[in-house]
């Protein structure tokens, strides 16, 4: 009797021990489904959001931002200005590349000199170091940054820019490592809390813990984030257990999740502003035509009456409430309100369709014009739908608009050879305020200065450039961010771009699996709790 007692007791025992072990095991897995494609693990190639995102959990910036893109100490522990044209950077010592090399100020000198070299990027991170025109290694865990002028921004930019091993990314080129050598793992070495295992492009990034991170330790050993761009198909896979998180939750399945019981959703207001870029610089056009198909001599987007009447032609509430479903803020501007530039002299275009009419005549164009709208459709939440809304919306006003919508790693290399007349995007404040969009999608093009690397309508305002150049030497915040108000002001009132509405950040994760949702669209496995 006591035999059979000891076998059952002992039986069990293994019975309690597999049901707890089992869910620790697969806890320490973690599945997420992204909603864009990323187009390479070359933290320098594109500056896109997704490819950013990817990154930051295998390599580390300077300065680290938290969930209110509010900067922190990251592979730099301290920054002071020592002068008006010199920042220090003290680093952190102890940190370890994954290959085991440590993390020095040469591999910081080594990035930034890649930076700018890096071959075919569609949108270049050089915009964030062409202020620096001398490098100064103090010691192995101090570095100097001169500039020609005050630059205030020094911090903020050093929050964008990937810190890569130069051990490992050392090459006969002045790029160092190929972007292939990246996407293939052989120079894919950083410092931040997940090693690199494979990239299945189009489908899968396969990650594994870092054991050796400096930081806090991640929960997850292995995770796994799944390319899944097709709405239905991400909340299919959380649905099923497949993912237990998914970013960019459609819209149309919100009211769904939150009543779930399995289901948890996370939200907050995005600084990504949605806008409609126009090409207003060429003299001649490719996609705008008049009504019997002949292009014009002369490009009707050149003119601000014409641009204007576009922006008066669009009901941005119905965007927000139809197409969005309340998962969106209407804007007249660039950043949202409470975030650094915002500026109440601006508001959301009202709706007004005799006024563009009115406007289209003045300009010229009674009846109208056709034009193609060119947009991702596998980028942003709903960015098919709202290009096919935008064009229901202008055909009101005379404006006949085809959509051509496409993957977005054909988009963005198409939108970057200046390929389009007229396009819809999203831009990211990955400064957290309003000189990041200023100078990627306003700032008169200029490679050699970093300024309109996204300025895919090559829109240029004398007056802004100045302005912007000078807000960027005022150290004062106060001061600088009044500047940027007037420059934004500018800007908008000319219609450079056409801004939209601020997206809300959504994510929805398994019961037990929770998230800090964040302004920066930032998915991030280390912050899954």
């Amino acid at each position: 009797m006591k035999i059979k007692l000891a076998a059952a007791l002992k039986l069990l025992v293994v019975m309690l021990l597999g049901t707890t072990l089992l869910p620790l095991a697969r806890a320490a897995e973690l599945s997420i489904a992204l909603g864009a494609d990323v187009t390479s693990m070359d933290p320098h190639f594109h500056n896109l959001t997704p490819n950013n995102n990817v990154a930051e959990h295998i390599f580390e910036t300077l300065v680290g931002k938290d969930a209110r893109s509010r900067l922190k100490p990251g592979l730099a522990e301290s920054w002071r200005a020592i002068d008006d044209l010199t920042w220090e950077f003290k680093l952190r010592k102890g940190v370890k590349f994954h290959d085991g090399g440590d993390f020095t100020a040469q591999d910081v000198v080594f990035t930034l000199d890649r930076v700018p070299a890096v071959p075919n990027s569609p949108s270049s991170f050089a915009t964030y170091s062409k202020q620096i025109t001398e490098k100064i290694v103090v010691d192995p865990y101090t570095i100097r940054f001169k500039t020609a002028t005050p630059y205030p921004l020094m911090p903020t930019d050093m929050s964008t820019i990937y810190i890569v091993s130069a051990r490992a990314a050392k090459g006969a080129s002045a790029a160092g490592a190929a972007t292939e050598d990246f996407n293939n793992g052989k120079a894919t070495i950083g410092t931040g809390p997940f090693k690199f295992v494979r990239y299945a492009k189009g489908d899968r990034i396969e990650l594994a813990r870092n054991d050796a991170y400096w930081g806090a330790k991640p929960a997850w050993e292995k995770v796994t984030l799944r390319i899944i761009t097709t709405d239905a198909s991400r909340v299919a896979a959380l649905l099923a257990g497949d993912v237990r998180a998914i970013e960019n939750v459609p819209t149309s399945d919100l009211a769904r999740i939150a009543k779930s019981n399995d289901l948890s959703l996370y939200r907050t207001v995005s600084h990504r502003l949605m806008y409609l870029h126009m090409d207003s610089n060429r003299d001649r056009t490719p996609f705008v035509t008049d009504k019997a198909g002949k292009p014009y001599d002369k490009n009707p987007l050149k003119d601000a009456r014409v641009r204007r009447a576009i922006s008066k032609a669009i009901n941005r509430q119905a965007l927000v409430e139809r197409v969005m479903e309340g998962a969106a803020v209407t804007t007249g501007q660039l950043m949202p309100e409470g975030l650094f530039g915002y500026t109440s002299a601006l508001k959301a275009e009202p709706y007004d369709v005799d006024g563009a009419k009115k406007l289209l005549t003045e300009a010229g164009y009674p009846d109208g014009f056709n034009i193609t709208l060119h947009a991702p459709n596998d980028r942003y939440v709903n960015d098919e739908q709202i290009a096919q809304a935008v064009a229901q919306l202008l055909s009101r006003a005379g404006i006949t608009v085809r959509v051509d919508a496409m993957p977005s790693s054909v988009f963005f290399s198409r939108a970057s050879k200046l390929e389009f007349s007229f396009l819809l995007a999203g831009w990211g404040a990955d400064t957290a305020e309003a000189s990041s969009p200023l100078k990627a999608l306003l700032a008169t093009f200029d490679s050699a200065k970093g300024m309109g690397a996204a300025n895919r309508g090559r829109y240029s305002n004398a007056k802004m450039d100045a302005m912007l150049a000078q807000a960027l030497t005022i150290v004062d915040d106060a001061k600088r961010e009044r500047m940027l108000q007037q420059a934004t002001e500018i800007v908008v009132n000319d219609m450079g771009i056409i801004p939209l509405y601020h997206q809300h950040n959504l994510w929805a994760t398994r019961k037990g699996v929770t998230y800090a949702a964040r302004t920066d669209e930032r998915t991030l496995a280390q912050e899954f709790k």
